[in-house]
């Protein structure tokens, strides 16, 4: 049993030693190590931009800032290699030619700058204004949210011929190249009878504007609207009948909104209508007037007799 025990050891120091790197003879050159390349040399460049080539002070916030490289790449298309939303930017690059792309709302300019050692500093003039729309009702501003608001740039015969912006924010400042512009601004209905949506009205506010460079022009658009409720009664401010659809016209029988329930409402123009009221195959008529920011309720009397027996020249 001893012996067995002992000669374990003695096995393992039979064993091969581990690999031994020997050292170059004394006064040999020590393997050389690749040195790391050298660090690319990088100069700034410095962006500005003014709303017109007259001013003196830069423009401060809105604007963004796209760098390309010069060459274009086999698919016509020029790589980015820097973007920046501050107003103004000081920009690492190598030396080269480069693209620069300033964007202010949908004023846009491009211009090419070379960087050759040096640190170079650009200020770039967007020959641009600043449109800030605010639509009230009554004494009240309304917010975006009951806004869809369009921006057209007008030609001779047609206010409407180029679509710029489909979804302007209201209170918000837009920068626009220097010009002639056409707004439509439209009343959303969000309401009960939008369904959880947003239904346009026919209160419906233009404008047309000029924007010259270098100014910001805020303009007012007034609508003059009201929300009125539908009812169909037996008796003046008596309970409004369920299971009732509701047909508003014009005066000269253009369909305006169609709505089902007891008391749906909706938001008018000021003007007169007609209401159609359809209650258990019975179709009852009546007029009224919508006053702007005067809510109130449009009563439909029901009569011993339909007020229109003529079901097939309504609206279905």
């Amino acid at each position: 049993m001893s012996a067995a025990v002992l000669s374990q050891p003695a096995q393992a120091q039979q064993q091969a030693p581990p690999p031994h790197h020997p050292r170059p003879p004394h006064g040999a050159a020590e393997p050389a190590v690749p040195a790391p390349p050298p660090a690319e040399k990088l100069s700034t460049l410095r962006l500005s931009a003014t709303l017109a080539a007259n001013d003196q002070q830069p423009v401060r916030s809105g604007i963004i800032w796209r760098i390309f490289e010069d060459g274009a790449q086999p698919d016509g298309s020029h790589k980015l290699v820097a973007q920046s939303e501050e107003a103004s930017p000081t920009l690492p690059l190598p030396d080269g030619a480069y693209i620069v792309h300033a964007a202010y709302g949908l004023a846009g300019v491009t211009r090419r700058v070379a960087i050759e050692g040096a640190n170079v500093s650009e200020r770039i003039a967007l020959n641009a204004g600043g449109l800030r729309l605010i639509d009230r009702l009554g004494d009240a501003q309304l917010p975006a949210q009951r806004l869809s608001i369009s921006i057209y740039v007008p030609e001779r015969g047609n206010s409407e011929a180029k679509l710029i912006l489909a979804n302007a924010k209201s209170d918000e400042m837009i920068g626009l190249p220097e010009g002639a512009y056409h707004v439509v601004s439209t009343l959303l209905d969000t309401g009960q009878g939008a369904q959880g949506g947003a239904n346009e009205t026919n209160s419906v506010v233009t404008a047309d504007l000029k924007i010259p460079a270098g100014k910001l022009i805020e303009a007012t658009l007034r609508h003059h609207a009201a929300t009125m409720t539908l009812k169909l009664v037996k008796q003046p401010g008596g309970e409004a009948l369920a299971n009732t659809s509701f047909s508003v016209l014009t005066p000269g029988g253009d369909v305006i909104r169609e709505l089902i329930g007891a008391f749906p409402s909706l938001v008018l123009a000021e003007g007169e209508y007609v209401a159609i009221a359809r209650h258990e195959g019975k179709t009852y008529q009546g007029t009224f007037r919508v006053q702007s920011t005067k809510d109130a309720d449009v009563e439909i009397l029901i009569r011993d007799q339909p007020s229109n027996r003529g079901d097939e020249n309504l609206p279905q």
